[in-house]
């Protein structure tokens, strides 16, 4: 796939084999908070993974991490409702924030966890990027727009990865991936480059392991 070779190439063999063994790692779900004030100490570096609900991003984190039920994921949207932490080698937070754009919960409560992910975003100094994560098959939404303009607010650093790449053709891949950049190329807190990835097939989970190393200077 071509955007997948293109991502290759912003990461030497040596690059992506350093982030292999950094995700091959111990890991282990560490907490999950319901209010600002239960999150943990900003005392190691964080990066968050965003994106509507139903997008995959437990099904990514778990791919990432070669851990197939560390990071639980459902088939009814919205289920995530704390932010969730889990801590790999002791050195780095994965963060799993609520989804937005559907839930099957109350408006109060949607409004809460929402606004829980919010606040954590806005006040988190050791937050190293957010990787916002988009369905290939349906490219970005208003609600990934929403979230755009406040994490370019906020100036939160934040890299699209598009999930479910597998479900496309190549070539519809790699459309996508164009698109996707053309429409972010004017934002100031976007990272320059989109991720085509699958975590059922495991395409372009490499190139994000990498991203992550590199963001975080961790390997």
């Amino acid at each position: 796939m071509t955007g997948h070779r293109v991502v290759s190439e912003a990461f030497s063999a040596a690059d992506i084999e350093a982030a292999r063994i950094l995700f091959a790692r111990p890991v282990s779900f560490l907490m999950g908070a319901a209010q600002v004030d239960q999150l943990p100490a900003a005392d190691l570096p964080e990066i968050a993974f965003a994106g509507r609900s139903n997008v995959g991003k437990s099904s990514l984190i778990n791919a990432l991490v070669g851990r197939r039920g560390l990071a639980r994921s459902s088939a009814e949207p919205g289920r995530t409702r704390e932010v969730n932490f889990y801590l790999l080698d002791g050195r780095l937070r994965l963060v799993d924030l609520p989804g937005y754009g559907f839930a099957r919960a109350s408006k109060g409560d949607t409004r809460r966890f929402q606004s829980l992910a919010r606040d954590y975003l806005r006040g988190r100094p050791n937050l190293r990027r957010v990787f916002l994560l988009v369905d290939a098959r349906h490219g970005l939404k208003p609600a990934d727009n929403a979230a755009m303009d406040a994490f370019d607010v906020a100036a939160v650093s934040y890299q699209i990865v598009l999930t479910k790449a597998d479900k496309l053709k190549p070539a519809e891949s790699e459309a996508e991936v164009a698109r996707t950049l053309a429409a972010v190329s004017r934002r100031p807190a976007a990272f320059p480059r989109v991720l085509a990835t699958s975590a059922e097939s495991g395409a372009g989970v490499a190139e994000l392991r990498a991203e992550c190393a590199a963001a975080t200077a961790l390997a």
